[in-house]
């Protein structure tokens, strides 16, 4: 007798988990598909954003590489020190950005502080070696261009310099 009613207890229990594990895995099938299709729907239109924006961005950007060119100095000269092989060498560069039009030149001044922790985080990461040669130095120079520009885009919402100039280079 008590075999019968365990067999009565195991019977009912086996459908429930059955009708259980049917409902909950076409739930998350249904899920599943409700995620992927809110995820095309966002990604697709920010794709087309996107590419309205850099349009708009590259047609400003070159407005603006069409005016005067001014040069921003850096207030103080870049001093920093440099392992080779166990000997330390100081490093000064002198630098220049390179802006076009008077807004740019007045941003620029604006957001000195900025640029000066760009330069010396760029500067300060160099090889001895590299700087050592006049390839070096200009892989340098495109170096701190683009951290420059990555730094200042967010703040700026563009592009505003267009070139670092080293308008002095010593290394002792």
């Amino acid at each position: 007798m008590a075999e019968e009613a365990a067999l009565e207890l195991e019977d009912s229990v086996k459908p429930k988990s059955k009708k259980k594990l049917i409902i909950f895995g076409v739930g998350g099938v249904v899920l599943l598909i409700v995620i992927a299709i809110t995820a095309w729907m966002l990604l697709g239109s920010d794709e087309a954003a996107e590419s309205t924006s850099a349009v708009e961005g590259a047609a400003t950007e070159q407005a603006a590489r069409t005016g005067e060119a001014y040069y921003a100095a850096m207030p103080r000269p870049f001093l920093f020190n440099l392992s080779d092989n166990g000997r330390t060498r100081l490093v000064e560069i002198k630098v220049q950005l390179m802006v076009r039009g008077n807004d740019d030149d007045t941003l620029i001044r604006k957001h000195i502080p900025l640029i000066e922790d760009a330069l010396l985080t760029t500067f300060s990461g160099a090889d001895i070696q590299k700087l050592s040669s006049p390839a070096g130095k200009d892989e340098l120079r495109q170096l701190a261009l683009r951290n420059v520009q990555n730094t200042l885009q967010p703040v700026t919402g563009r592009t505003v310099v267009e070139k670092v100039l080293f308008t002095g280079f010593v290394m002792q």
